[in-house]
């Protein structure tokens, strides 16, 4: 199989009034919190394509919640887009992991678009951890976690219910024999709480999500 450049994957529902950051509604209102969640996730990736014209890399848009017309016209001809598919989203992440790395990527990296502390440092980072060992993740300061990378199939990684946690799937990467590298922590941006750490921490969030701009 010829070879390709590694795969960037930004897995993210479209931002749509009523079906985006539910969570942020009762504060921001249904449309508030959908354009916070877009204009949050067309930063991230303006910095995906920041990174991708310093390195090969593919940019991908994983999207649910929405038409192909509407994920085509959102991040633009950078990002090829393709529907999450069924299933939970562990089996949706595992799937779009595999998927890059069958069609001839040797590298796969994705992540969750609610998160206004990536940037391309880290995101260069995951592609260079990549290279001591076949899985990266990066933490989420909740128990989560906000990227998985792999640089080759791991199959069962992300099965029902190792998916949940970032210490679950810690433990089944290590009874699989693996030994993951860990990303610096970082806090997404979900629940009313981390709307309030953002806008005090991130000038461009607080200006989102003011009334009165």
């Amino acid at each position: 199989m010829t070879s390709r450049p590694p795969r960037l994957i930004l897995f993210s529902r479209l931002p749509l009034a009523g079906r985006a950051k539910t969570r942020l509604a009762p504060a921001l209102g249904a449309e508030g919190a959908a354009i916070l969640q877009d204009r949050v996730a067309r930063r991230l990736a303006g910095r995906m394509g920041a990174l991708a014209e310093r390195l090969p890399l593919e940019l991908e848009l994983c999207y649910t919640g929405g038409k192909r017309e509407q994920a085509q016209a959102w991040l633009g001809p950078g990002f090829t887009c393709r529907e999450q598919g069924s299933g939970h989203l562990g089996a949706r992440m595992a799937r779009a992991l595999e998927r890059a790395l069958k069609q001839g990527a040797p590298k796969a990296v994705l992540v969750g678009s609610d998160l206004p502390g990536l940037d391309e440092a880290i995101l260069e980072e995951a592609f260079q951890a990549l290279d001591r060992s076949p899985l990266v993740l990066g933490p989420s300061l909740d128990g989560g976690y906000y990227l998985v990378g792999q640089s080759r199939p791991v199959p069962g990684l992300l099965d029902e219910p190792h998916w949940r946690s970032l210490a679950a799937l810690s433990a089944r990467a290590k009874a699989l024999g693996l030994e993951p590298v860990l990303l610096p922590p970082l806090r997404d941006l979900d629940t009313p709480d981390d709307l309030a750490y953002w806008r005090e921490n991130d000038p461009q969030v607080r200006a989102w999500t003011d009334p009165a701009s």
